[in-house]
């Protein structure tokens, strides 16, 4: 079992910058491969980015490549999201997600863990 608790999230203006933090609690975290996923009102929750369990491969949705990070500290049990160039249309609920499984990039399911989530609103 794992857990995982977001934090960061927040008002920001069209431009600006945000870092979100998730902490993982349970088992050994680095043995997961964890990612970010966002859900806006009215839309279906889409994958945002993930990093593998050393931190060395990383792979972004393409409406976020260019302008998000993501990060972890295996030593901390953290996963980061540094999120740069904020437009409207990246408002949404941000959660971050751990998968145990072996394909890369994972294949999100229920099997895997994820976080209630933290608000980002991006104003115009």
């Amino acid at each position: 079992q794992v857990q995982l608790v977001e934090s960061g999230g927040g008002l920001v203006q069209a431009g600006g910058s945000l870092r979100l933090s998730c902490v993982a609690s349970g088992r050994t975290f680095s043995s997961y491969q964890s990612g970010w996923f966002r859900q806006a009102p009215g839309k279906e929750r889409e994958f945002v980015a993930v990093i593998s369990r050393s931190g060395v491969g990383t792979y972004y949705a393409d409406s976020v490549k260019g302008r998000y990070t993501i990060s972890r500290d295996n030593a901390k049990n953290m996963v980061y999201l540094q999120m740069d160039n904020l437009k409207p249309e990246d408002t949404a609920v941000y959660s971050c997600a751990a998968d145990s499984g072996s394909n890369w990039p994972p294949r999100w399911g229920p099997e895997d863990y994820w976080g209630q989530g933290t608000q980002v609103t991006v104003s115009s």
